[in-house]
Parts: C-alpha cells; structure tokens; sequence
C-alpha cells in the first residue's frame, strides 16, 4: 500500500519539508499500522526540523495523530483492527496519511472524543495536566503567570488552572488573542510588546509576584518571567517558541528571591505504562467534562504542513491546529 509521508533530507525553514510515496510493509511484531485521520501541529514540530532538537537525517515529522488501527503484527494482544488509538510519540514521523507504529506507543480513544481533539488535544492537554499538577502543583489562590496564553498549551493552561482556583494572569501579542485568553478564564490579560508585563504582574499581585511563571515562550520572556515571579517561586520553562534559554546564571535565581526553575519534558512524566494510561484519561476526561475545551483554530490539508509552520512561527494561530489527510472529511 503507498502512502504518503514527510521527509527531511536537512535542517532549516519549512521549505525543507518534502513528501515521499512509500510502501508500507506489514506491521512487524509489536506494530500495528495506524491510519491518520488527524494529525496535531506542536511548535515541537519546529524544533525538529530547524535542528533545535537534533535528529538522524533523513528523517519525518510529527510526534501527535489520532486514527484508527487497520493491521496488528504479531505479538499484540492489546489492540484489534478497528480500534480507535492516538499517539505523540516518542516516535517522529505522524505527518504521513498512515504508518506501523509500535503498539506501546498508543492511547485508546473513547468514542466520545473526536479523533482532531484527540489529534490536537492529547500532548498539549497531557502536557497541561503534568505542568499544572505534576511539576508546578498549583495550589487554590495561587497567583500563575501564563505566557502566551491564546496559545494551544496557553489556553488548556489557563483553563486547568481556573479549574483548580488559580489566579491567572496571561500574556498575549494582540487583541483578538487577548479576548480567547479572557474567554477561556484568564483573571488579567497583558499585551507584551506594548506594555511592561513584570510591573503590570507586580501590581496585580500587590508587588509579591506570581507563584509560578509558566513560560513556554524562551528567550523572549526569559527576563520577564524572572522579574515577575515572587520569593521562592517556581518558573516552568517549558518550550523555545523565540529561542531556548541559554547561559543562565545560577546567581541570578537568588537575586531575583531565591527562585526555583524546572526546564521539564512530557516523557519524564509519562515514563512508565501507569503513569501514560493515567494521565491521558485524566486528560480525556477533563475534555468530557467540559472542564477544558480544544479549541481548534486552524485546519489545514496534510500537504500544507510547510504552510502550518511558518503561519505557527510568525504566530499567526489562534488555539491549535490540524493537519488533515486527502479523503478526511
């Protein structure tokens, strides 16, 4: 059977995203093969392919899809053809309309989760639930500072955070993102770039600063969030949408009261069977709830992935975004 996947013979601008036809064999043992019927968009993606995260060449791309599983390999006695799975990883390579995928590599989706919220929801909603309960276990009337909060991560943040009786300041580029941010909980919105985010954090919070900064933005608001989080405070610095953080000066931390940083990754989290399993029905089940809402603001054709990047890049997004196969409706 071919099928369709990306492929990048270097690093660099989403110009070097390619696509093959290739002949899928038969799942090998411990495989199953997985039809894509939507794909996620990380800003992680990105980070694969300009060479931030440094991978074998050639290679694919995409760590997040839901499908549905057409052929098991021997060896899997956990999963039938039919059954309804997603994945984000740690393997790459989920920009493809269908691929054999170690079956310890996927989570069940129940029926009443699409297969584009399981697509676009399942890392950034497992990586809320970790950030939120795991790493930084907020507490009720916390003060939480969340960067880029229209954006997929910052908007699942927000609301988890409301959820558990944070306050939450956010910031946002402009307007529009502003009113999604409002929208989804945020007590205080702040444009960056045209207003100091650390004093406007310190005022809201009578000059105490926030218990916790969760930064997901990098290099950009690195200064911010140290500035803006209080004594003995925790910052998340969980992603490099502007460039990673570099050269951080131990000194610093105590200077700015004594604060704590944790640069946390998923897998660390969601290492062992157990710790998966649950997570992503917490996470399933927040979503069944109502208690976070995947709020999609983009969809694009599986052959616009070059597209999905830069538009990710210049951050011309609104919530998440999806990739769709030709023949998906």
């Amino acid at each position: 059977m071919i099928e369709r996947f990306t492929q990048i013979q270097r690093t660099g601008g989403p110009e070097v995203i390619e696509w093959a036809d290739v002949q899928l064999t038969e799942p090998a043992p411990g495989e199953v093969r997985m039809r894509n019927l939507a794909v996620g968009l990380n800003f992680i993606d990105t980070y694969h392919r300009s060479g931030l995260y440094p991978m074998a060449k050639p290679c694919g791309l995409g760590m997040e899809a839901a499908g549905i599983i057409e052929a098991v390999g021997d060896g899997v006695s956990d999963w039938q053809v039919g059954d309804r799975v997603a994945t984000f990883g740690p393997t790459i390579g989920a920009y493809c309309t269908a691929r054999n995928i170690a079956a310890k590599s996927l989570f069940g989706v129940p029926d009443d989760i699409s297969h584009e919220v399981a697509a676009a929801g399942l890392l950034k909603g497992c990586t809320t639930e970790f950030l939120v309960e795991r790493c930084a276990k907020v507490q009720p009337q916390w003060d939480v500072l969340v960067h880029a909060a229209a954006g997929g991560v910052g908007l699942l943040l927000v609301q988890w955070l409301k959820h558990v009786g944070a306050r939450v300041i956010g910031t946002v580029s402009t307007d529009e993102k502003a009113a999604l941010a409002r929208a989804a909980g945020a007590d205080h919105v702040i444009l960056y770039g045209k207003e100091d985010v650390a004093r406007q954090v310190r005022e809201l919070t009578g000059g105490k600063g926030v218990e916790v900064s969760f930064d997901g933005v990098g290099l950009e608001t690195w200064e911010t969030s140290l500035t803006a989080t209080a004594r003995r405070g925790l910052i998340v610095s969980y992603g490099n949408a502007s460039g990673p953080v570099s050269g951080v000066n131990l000194a610093t931390l105590a200077q700015k009261g004594s604060l704590y940083v944790s640069r946390p990754t998923l897998f660390d989290y969601y290492h062992n069977p157990a710790e998966r399993a649950a997570g992503a029905e917490y996470v399933f089940d927040m979503f069944r709830q109502g208690v976070i809402e995947m709020t999609i603001g983009q969809r694009y054709a599986l052959e616009d992935a070059a597209q999905a990047h830069r538009d990710l890049e210049a951050r011309k997004t609104i919530g998440s975004s999806v990739l769709i196969p030709s023949g998906i409706k």
